[in-house]
């Protein structure tokens, strides 16, 4: 057997003055540690001292071997994932790969094993020297190993179905555990695989056990262990700080770029990010062939294209003059997205149970467009659409992304017409970043902190109930025009009682409280019947336009395939006095709806939005936009074309209900939702998307 490499300290022993004997191997640490006493420390050599203040905080060595473990794994995990991949690298290519990879590596086994250290530094003295306590450390260590073993495996799976380190693909997962884990369930033997890692985290239980049972209880003074807290705090804080998972994108392969990454790292900082990248996950075009796609699409052949002032991208945004052929209508506008109001609650859709008699009968008084799809399944995906006119891209909706802020939206071009512009949530605008949005973007953010505690009757977990923030953007309203008679206003309104818990005040309606999605879809429709009834009563009423859609449909979930069918949202525009009831049907995305009201007003102004004016454009433009996180789809006609990771793309034949029938030969359909998405993602990507009305050219006209 190996011997310890033992040697000699200028320390006495506090018990028998003799010298102490430290010693290094795998029974190092079996002979206890002297007692540092304050004033027994002979002069020594440099380096004595050095290795004794290292020895001071021997109690770290738990954190330092578990870490040490991560990074060995992590290296021969990138070894097969590189044997995997193939890339054709030279030798700056490997070193690159390696030297980058060990970076990061260190990083994220520092980062994981951070718990651990902070707690071995501030356990008291007579606790860790117990047994239960160096029983506990070597079962930590035993969990780490297991952990370790398992990312391993589960990074060779991702990168099997995605060529790439973790990303925001599985930060996505994490979002939709049941779909998740029940794929993964039915494709591979979990079981199996979850017991045979036992092995290997065994194995390596096996080399550390001794070191850290006897390292747990080393003693330790509160101010080595303060000082060495503080020390991990700065370095660790400073090096995430400053380091930046794009550092190791040197390479034109993206496989060598994702070798040269940790799968941890990778993972939090595409949490952080919350973006996907389009161009290196899904098919595209050559983007000069996009554009034009996409504009000819937009605008007819003597469309005056303003270019962008961007840095190299004078010609890849959409930039163009809208001309209204009347005179502006400077009318009030109120555009409600109701939480989960899917169109299949409404009887005006088929429904026979009765639970919208409000929105019905609103139905057949308003502009109704009847073929309305959601581009997204959760909140923010919608506010983007209804703020933006933009495309889904891949990822997190805008709404949470960094470099969200002064972008042309709706909001922009009210303000720029003279409107009080605002945005009303009865919960708190915190979440899902939506007051740091709105702020950003020209509106006026409002929710549940304005409204006063007297006006609010009833609320739950999200916010107060729908009949509370209605009533609280009426007093709005007549504050301003109290204040500013000939200011109009445009406020748009997220409301919050359509959502589980389904809770909402009683005796309102003769569903009780909480007793599942019926009644929250009955009260919504009872609170905006009352919203109408009170706003009738209100002189401001005859000039304002009233635009009830919702933010997404109520079961429009799933990851890779898209229920088209869920995306089917409701949009009622309702002015009698300036708009004719009617029922449009033709194809229609939520993006649309921006310009469209804004044609309503007969607005002129040069825009950035992807989406048109409806009323406006000749029917082989319709088509919609529908997508989950990572799911991109373009529907038009009777077909959709489906873009996912791995630039994977197939187009689909549509039924009666949006049922899918089959595959479909469409190269000129896939080719058209390609540009679209590439070209709306390197829209923001480059900045193109960002309010220029200061610009002469793109200077709103003035009343």
């Amino acid at each position: 057997m190996r011997a310890d490499y033992c040697t000699r300290i200028a320390l006495s022993d506090s018990a028998t003055g003799k010298p102490g004997r430290v010693c290094f191997g795998p029974r190092s640490i079996a002979a206890p540690i002297p007692a540092v006493q304050r004033g027994e420390v002979r002069e020594g050599l440099p380096d004595m001292l050095s290795r004794l203040a290292k020895l001071r905080v021997q109690r770290l060595l738990p954190a330092a071997a578990i870490a040490a473990l991560a990074v060995l794994i992590s290296m021969l995990t990138r070894c097969v994932l590189a044997w995997k991949a193939g890339p054709e690298a030279g030798l700056a290519d490997w070193l690159r790969m390696f030297g980058f990879g060990l970076v990061y590596d260190v990083v994220a086994a520092l980062c994981l094993v951070t718990p651990l250290a902070l707690w071995l530094l501030a356990v008291p003295g007579r606790l860790a020297r117990t047994r239960a306590h160096r029983a506990l450390v070597v079962l930590v260590g035993f969990g780490y190993a297991y952990l370790f073993v398992l990312l391993a495996v589960m990074e060779w799976l991702f990168w099997d179905e995605f060529a790439a380190r973790f990303n925001f693909i599985a930060v996505d997962y994490l979002l939709y555990t049941h779909e998740v884990l029940g794929n993964i369930w039915e494709s591979y033997p979990v079981g199996v695989v979850l017991f045979a890692l036992l092995v290997p985290a065994l194995g390596s239980l096996a080399w550390m056990a001794r070191p850290l049972w006897h390292a747990a209880g080393v003693p330790l003074g509160w101010r080595v262990a303060l000082g060495a807290l503080a020390l991990w705090v700065i370095l660790l804080a400073g090096v995430m700080g400053t380091l930046d998972s794009d550092l190791k994108d040197a390479s034109s392969q993206d496989a060598i770029n994702e070798l040269a990454g940790n799968g941890v790292f990778q993972f939090f900082a595409a949490n952080r990010r919350n973006e996907l990248d389009y161009f290196r996950h899904y098919a595209t075009v050559p983007l000069p062939e996009a554009v034009a796609s996409v504009r000819a699409a937009l605008g007819g052949a003597d469309t005056a294209w303003v270019e962008s002032a961007v840095p190299g991208a004078p010609r890849e945004g959409v930039a163009r003059p809208v001309r209204a052929a009347g005179k502006p209508r400077h009318l009030n506008v109120v555009l409600m997205s109701i939480e989960s109001l899917g169109a299949e609650f409404l009887g005006a859709y088929g429904d026979k149970r009765g639970l919208t008699p409000n929105l019905d009968r609103l139905a057949a008084e308003s502009l109704w467009f009847s073929r309305v799809y959601a581009t997204g399944n959760r909140t923010v995906r919608g506010l983007e659409a209804l703020s933006l006119a933009l495309p889904p891209t891949p990822g997190q909706s805008i709404v949470r992304r960094p470099n969200n802020e002064n972008l042309f939206s709706l909001g922009s071009v009210f303000a720029a017409n003279g409107y009080d512009v605002s945005f009303a949530y009865g919960g708190y605008g915190y979440f899902d970043n939506m007051n740091d949005y709105f702020g950003a973007n020209s509106y006026r953010a409002v929710d549940r902190r304005s409204i006063p505690p007297e006006r609010v009757e009833f609320e739950n977990i999200w916010g107060v109930a729908d009949e509370h923030l209605y009533d609280f953007v009426l007093d709005q309203a007549d504050a301003l025009r109290a204040r500013s008679p000939d200011k109009p206003f445009f406020v748009h309104v997220l409301t919050t009682s359509n959502h589980r818990p389904y809770t909402y005040p009683p005796n309102r309606i003769d569903i009780p409280s909480g007793s599942g999605r019926e009644g929250a879809v009955k009260y919504t429709d009872y609170a905006v019947g009352k919203l109408l009834e009170h706003a009738r009563r209100r002189a401001w009423f005859d000039d304002t336009v009233f635009v009830i859609t919702a933010d997404h449909g109520a079961s429009a979930r799933g990851t890779s395939r898209i229920p088209i069918d869920k995306y089917r949202i409701p949009l009622f525009v309702y002015a009698p006095k300036h708009v004719a009831p009617r029922r449009f049907e033709r194809l229609m995305s939520q993006i649309d709806i921006a310009p469209t009201v804004l044609g309503l007003l007969d607005f002129s102004y040069v825009t950035k939005f992807f989406g048109r004016d409806v009323l406006r454009s000749p029917p082989e433009t319709d088509r919609a936009f529908v997508g989950n996180y990572q799911t991109l789809g373009y529907m038009k006609g009777d077909r959709i074309a489906v873009l996912q990771p791995r630039r994977l793309v197939e187009v689909l034949r549509l039924g009666p209900g949006d049922k899918v029938l089959g595959a479909a030969q469409d190269p000129a359909l896939a080719a058209e939702a390609i540009s679209f998405y590439e070209v709306a993602a390197n829209a923001f990507r480059k900045g193109l998307l960002k309010n220029d009305l200061a610009a002469p050219e793109l200077r709103a006209p003035a009343r």
